[in-house]
């Protein structure tokens, strides 16, 4: 039940919305937690279990680490909360990775393979999301932070919450626990929170899927078929997917905090304006990044123990970051690519960009586009084959797959609208909106149309679920 469902839209949010602001104040965390219950068991029934032993866990090590009396104690607490989070973590997602390169290498060792076989095991929606959770909590608390919950109701909300527990944003603890205990739902609030929504969902669905509909069927193309021209636009549609896909549904989930009185931070800044690689993490999946630099990077030394150890923890952090995204070679390399860019940059190629001029923002497209070859590849062999596709070893016949049969108006649109709104747009409008609307005069105009524009979108991206199936969402089973 993505948020761009039907089912989503016109069923479950009119019902959680309307039960949450009829509830009692003293009620309302109840119903959030009940509807989140509900939103996680219509997508994946067989692994509440998981969740709510999850939830239990890691409620019972936080107040262990709270009362623990010595550093000894809550170290010892603390590592006992992390291991088991990241072996829950690894079982579920990598167990198969592990046993399928087993697999192919134990011939090499004399070994027969299915000595050790095991069935496929399902990942879980969202494991991932809520591991991270739950270890930002284990930790904040050992660092105190935060104060352990000792109220288990609202920790497993803070879990469970159905804005975030699919996909992210990934929210500390430290940063939501005072809200989750008292917030004040404003209609200034609602409003945003709506505004924000809408203009989220039409970035998924008006944006994101007409692009997805060129970028799948070009990957999905045998190597040998395609030709550089038609590489290339699967690429240019697939960056800027990915871009308004991920980014408008992080845009969803903060409007649907906002709307039910939670505050929490942004996850995209416009990467694709970065003019580095290190900028472009900075901007890209913040709550991610910054994840892994103050629970991984900093605990591994950062850059405080000489060169060679910053360099090593930046590779290793991202070798994980790449792993964490999906078990698969393709996506270890990834990492290891925007480990190694961040090496050179670090080493001294970063100043060199900062007075590259317009020079410096190609760079970094360059690296961060070519990079989503690996990302979006399912093997290294197709991987390996468009990337020579690219580069113009091509043996695709331009005949049988024309660049022009992917490109109608629509798509051409899309394409603009993509490229223009990747840049700061949408706040340059926002910041016009504003000065008008404080216009006696030109105010009502001004929110007028800015009604009208929420109501186009809300309009065209329903026009376009009620046409077609093709709704897929990227990070869904990350």
């Amino acid at each position: 039940m993505v948020f761009s469902s039907p089912l989503f839209l016109l069923l479950f949010l009119p019902l959680v919305f309307g039960a949450y602001y009829v509830a009692p104040r003293a009620a309302r965390n109840g119903v959030l937690l009940v509807a989140s219950l509900l939103f996680y068991a219509w997508g994946e029934l067989r692994y509440v279990p998981l969740v709510l032993a999850s939830i239990l866990f890691n409620g019972w090590i936080g107040a262990r680490i709270g009362d623990a009396g010595d550093a000894t104690s809550r170290k010892r607490w603390l590592a006992v909360g992390v291991t088991l989070n990241l072996a829950t973590l690894a079982v579920f997602k990598y167990a198969n990775f592990a046993f399928e390169n087993w697999a192919a290498v134990a011939p090499l060792l004399g070994v027969a393979p299915n000595a050790v076989a095991v069935a496929t095991i399902p990942l879980p929606l969202g494991i991932s999301f809520f591991t991270f959770h739950a270890i930002s909590y284990v930790v904040d608390v050992y660092k105190r932070n935060a104060a352990p919950q000792r109220h288990l109701p609202t920790f497993a909300l803070y879990i469970l919450l159905f804005p975030q527990l699919i996909a992210g944003p990934i929210i500390r603890w430290r940063d939501i626990a005072g809200q989750l205990s008292d917030r004040r739902e404003r209609l200034a609030d609602v409003a945003y929170g709506v505004r924000r929504f809408v203009i989220g969902l039409a970035k998924k669905v008006l944006v994101a899927n007409t692009l997805g509909r060129i970028a799948d069927p070009v990957f999905g193309l045998p190597v040998n078929e395609l030709t550089t021209p038609l590489a290339w636009l699967g690429l240019a549609c697939y960056a800027l997917q990915i871009y308004f896909d991920f980014s408008g549904y992080s845009d969803m989930a903060i409007g649907l905090m906002r709307m039910f009185g939670f505050r929490i931070l942004e996850n995209f800044n416009y990467p694709y304006i970065s003019r580095s690689v290190r900028e472009f993490w900075r901007r890209w999946h913040i709550s991610l990044s910054n994840w892994f630099r103050d629970y991984l990077y900093l605990p591994l030394g950062g850059n405080r123990r000489g060169r060679v150890r910053e360099y090593a923890n930046l590779v290793v952090v991202f070798l994980l970051c790449g792993l964490w995204h999906g078990a698969s070679w393709p996506f270890v390399l990834w990492g290891a690519w925007h480990g190694v860019f961040l090496v050179i940059e670090r080493a001294g190629f970063g100043r060199l960009l900062s007075r590259a001029g317009p020079l410096a923002h190609v760079y970094a497209m360059g690296a961060v586009v070519l990079g989503w070859v690996l990302f979006r590849c399912d093997t290294l062999m197709h991987a390996r084959g468009y990337y020579a596709a690219l580069a113009g070893h091509a043996s695709g016949n331009p005949a049988i797959h024309p660049v022009a049969q992917f490109l109608d108006p629509l798509a051409w649109t899309a394409l603009v609208v993509g490229v223009v709104f990747a840049a700061p747009v949408a706040p340059m409008i926002g910041r016009w909106r504003d000065r008008v609307t404080a216009r006696p005069r030109s105010g009502r105009v001004a929110l007028t149309l800015d009604f009208a524009g929420l109501g186009v979108l809300l309009w065209a991206a329903a026009a376009f679920l009620a046409a077609g199936t093709y709704n897929p969402f990227i990070y869904f089973r990350f």
